[in-house]
Formats: structure tokens, sequence, C-alpha cells
């Protein structure tokens, strides 16, 4: 087993293709083919299951490909540590529910460093998919929430993928709603007042468990919801049909604006505050390299700069 043949493996499964993994690695398609066989046999599982549509990973591929990672991820540390390479970019990944302070901190850290030297990346997106990109090692740092109505259940997903959870912040609930809505001078809401007016909330996938909702009170049942699957399209719904919608009350103004504003939520017996534990994941027994670990200094920075009081 080389290098090598772990690097082509890699490049494989994120292609899903052996004719765009070898365009990518500019050798030829049977030589790509006869390196992944021969290490196959070498290994004595089968890694790719192989079609006319391309190529997917088997199951011992998928195992397989996660210590690849992590093995050929140490050797691209000891590059950049000791060899000076102009074209050698090294990557780094952050997956993230839908919080602008996460990507503040993440352009603050983009800023510090030469980017034309650097593969940033930062994905927006479902809560499985913010799980499923750290245990891959698509992502080297994940950011989501906890509260006492998921948290059993994340946390058990959490550990059956390797993962492991960091608070970083306490919020409670506030309504988040654009500064002409008919409530926003309002010094607290409840959630009767909320009933003329449309929640809005994160898609989830059309199987989603209500656990990866990214709004707290997420069972409640509202007469009126609307989700929307990025956060430039739920900000002109709270423009354009007065929406709203329960979060941890942290603004970006910087990056959002300031034309929106948090309400502290009222709680009343059918319907109680609850505490957002908002932190980061990362696997198990991973060393952080150096620009996750600015990432999450600029994450700490970010967060009691942006908290609502």
């Amino acid at each position: 087993m080389t290098l090598i043949q772990l690097h082509y493996l890699i490049t494989i499964s994120e292609t899903n293709s052996l004719n765009k993994a070898a365009e990518q690695l500019y050798v030829s398609q049977p030589s790509l083919s006869s390196s992944m066989k021969e290490l196959e046999k070498e290994l004595g599982i089968t890694l790719f299951y192989r079609s006319g549509r391309g190529v997917t990973l088997t199951n011992d591929g998928l195992e397989f490909l996660l210590y690849a990672k992590q093995l050929y991820g140490q050797y691209e540390t000891i590059l950049e540590k000791y060899r000076s390479a102009e074209n050698h970019k090294k990557k780094f990944g952050v997956s993230t529910q839908h919080y602008s302070f996460a990507v503040k901190a993440f352009v603050d850290m983009a800023k510090e460093f030469d980017m034309s030297r650097y593969e940033f990346t930062i994905r927006e997106t479902k809560t499985a998919e913010v799980i499923h990109d750290v245990s891959t090692m698509k992502s080297e740092i994940g950011i989501l929430y906890l509260c006492d109505f998921n948290r059993k259940a994340m946390e058990k997903l959490l550990r059956s993928a390797n993962l492991e959870f960091h608070l970083l912040i306490k919020c409670q609930a506030y309504v988040y709603i654009w500064k002409n809505h008919p409530l926003a001078g309002e010094k607290s809401i409840h959630f009767e007042q909320l009933e003329r007016y449309p929640c809005l909330a994160f898609e989830q996938g059309d199987n989603s468990s209500f656990y990866f909702a990214e709004e707290i009170l997420s069972t409640n049942e509202y007469p009126q919801i609307i989700k929307a699957n990025d956060r430039a399209t739920m900000l002109n719904l709270m423009v354009g049909l007065n929406g709203y919608t329960l979060c941890s009350g942290i603004i970006c103004e910087e990056l959002n604006g300031s034309d929106y504003i948090a309400v502290p939520y009222q709680e009343d017996e059918k319907n109680p505050n609850s505490t957002m534990e908002i932190g980061y994941i990362v696997r198990k027994n991973t060393i952080l390299s150096k620009l996750a670990g600015v990432y999450l200094d600029k994450l700490k920075c970010c967060l009691p700069a942006v908290c609502s009081p």
C-alpha cells in the first residue's frame, strides 16, 4: 500500500468516477483501475462497486476511506510543515447549521491567510449532513446545537459516528423577525401572538427526524409554517410575509445588516422556553489542524460580540 494509492482512492471517492479521477490525477484510466485492484488484492476487500454509471464505495470501502483520509491528511500536514510547495494547497472545511456567526468566524479566519495557498470550504447545510461531513472528514469541524428535547437522540447519533460535541455557548429562545414586523416593538413575545404569522424553518429533508430541526420548540403546533433551505431565502420571507423563526437570538449585523432583530420569547405553561447549547463537533481522538484552531478562536471571539443582550 502506498500514499499514491491512498491519494487515488480519495480522489475516486470524491468524483465517483474512474475517468474523472484519472483526469484530475493526470494518469490513464487503466493505470488507475489497475492500482485500485492491486490495493483491493492487498487488503483482501472490495473497495468499489463498478457500473456503467460510475463507481461507489462498498461498506468496506467507506470504512477504509476514513483511515486513508486520516493517514493521507497527516502526510499533507508533514509536507506543509517541512516543505515549501507553492502548488500544494492545504484544505480546510467547516459544515454548519445556518448560523451567520459561523460564517463571520470563517471570514475572519480566511483573512489571516494567503488564500492562494489554501482551499477553504464552508457548507451551510442540513443537520444530518453536518454530522455526515465531519464523520467522513469532508469537513474538519461542524457547528450545531443541542437542547433538552434533542440531546439524547443527537448524542447517540454522534457517538455512533465517532464524534464528540464541545459546548461554545448557551442561549435562550428568541423570536427572530425583521425590524418593521408588527411585533417588532414588543419587549417580549408570547407564542399566541405569533399565530397570525408564518413560522419559518430550515428544511431538513423528506425523511429527517424532527430531532434534526435547527429551530427551538420544533414540536410545537404552528398554524402556519414555511420551510426554506437557505438563510437568504429565510430573510426574504421575514420581510415579504412577516415571517419569524425561533432561534438563539445571535445576530451578526456585519453580514446580515441591521434590518433584523431578536425579541425575547416569553414562555407559558403550554409553550415553555428552551435553552440552546451551541457547540462544535469533531472526530474523536483527532488532533486539530492549525486552521481549525484559528477558526475556533475566531468563533469564540464572534459569539460574545454578536450575542443579543
